[in-house]
């Protein structure tokens, strides 16, 4: 449906108990169909579940994560890691990212694959993302004082757009860390753009006469990507990596990723792939003139004292401007 010329896409997510097999008081068989609810939107919405007791157990698993997630936040458990961004053309390591690890005291890291949904479901996200922030733009501080001037890239949460004050909040944390804007990048999905595409055009533009970059995260996976690309004031667009996993042995992942590339240089756009874990998807971007790589056959992500000692090893050390 559309409101207001935004397309929506709306699904529905059911929960349903059953009497007298889940319970026989009203407030019982509520509170199970709401479970069961929950359960049909952590697999993705858009379909119904019934209620069991196995659900049971996982909703207060879910429960104990999420109290555990919240104090994380509140005590400094959650680390921001940095992975590189290398430019193809010379080899220089233009910008790091700054991704979320939780290092709880008795499990030790806790895979984002487990946390980061939650924190979404549960609105944390937000909390998460300006904490990463604040790290990341006072890290990039510290590199610049030392003389090792690197940009960070920030993942963003459509919610700071939603409340509209995303860019108080970067001109915040920018004046307390001393951080110039235009070390700084931000990044959001290309999904999450979508679902608030007007807004987040007006907030970009903002950005943009901060100072700050600004991409365009896990490009392709979205809707309508051609028509709404050039009304957003981004600097680069970063190709999925579901689109790199193939790329060097599937036709079909080869020419939407070459389709990518020349579409995004023709709108003036640097290109970013990310997930590139061997040699022949890197010959195959770089023969292909994407601009910059992002993977695990650079670097892992590690934290700031890991990383420092990379950008040490490393013959070239300069920030890109361009």
């Amino acid at each position: 449906m559309e409101v207001a010329g935004n397309e929506l896409i709306i699904s529905a997510s059911l929960g349903i108990s059953v009497l007298p097999d889940s319970a026989r008081e009203s407030s019982a068989l509520i509170s199970q169909a709401h479970i069961a609810m929950q359960h049909a939107k952590h697999l993705g919405g858009d379909n119904y579940q019934f209620y069991n007791n196995q659900l049971q157990v996982g909703t207060l698993e879910r429960l104990q994560l999420e109290q555990q997630l919240r104090r994380a936040i509140e005590e400094g458990q959650l680390q921001a890691y940095y992975q590189p961004k290398l430019r193809l053309a010379d080899g220089v390591v233009r910008c790091a990212e700054a991704l979320v690890r939780w290092n709880h005291p008795q499990r030790g890291l806790v895979s984002p694959g487990e946390f980061i949904p939650l924190a979404e479901e549960t609105g944390l996200i937000g909390a998460i993302s300006e904490l990463m922030l604040y790290q990341a733009c006072a890290q990039a501080q510290q590199w610049l004082q030392q003389g090792m001037p690197i940009r960070v890239s920030v993942n963003l949460s459509v919610g700071h757009v939603r409340q509209g004050n995303l860019v108080a909040l970067v001109r915040n944390v920018l004046e307390k860390t001393g951080l110039p804007a235009y070390v700084l990048e931000l990044e959001l999905t290309e999904s999450q753009m979508l679902e608030n595409a007007e807004n987040i055009i007006v907030t970009f533009s903002q950005l943009r006469e901060l100072g700050v970059q600004l991409a365009i995260d896990d490009f392709g996976t979205g809707y309508s990507s051609l028509s709404y690309l050039k009304r957003f004031p981004a600097n680069s667009v970063k190709i999925d990596q579901s689109f790199i996993r193939d790329v060097a042995e599937n036709v079909e992942d080869a020419a939407i990723t070459r389709a990518i590339i020349a579409m995004a240089h023709g709108l003036n756009l640097q290109v970013i792939a990310e997930g590139v874990e061997t040699q022949a998807q890197m010959d195959f971007l770089e023969d292909n003139l994407c601009d910059e790589i992002q993977g695990y056959l650079i670097c892992r992500p590690v934290p700031a004292e890991q990383f420092t000692e990379f950008l040490l090893a490393r013959e070239h050390v300069q920030l890109s401007l361009n």
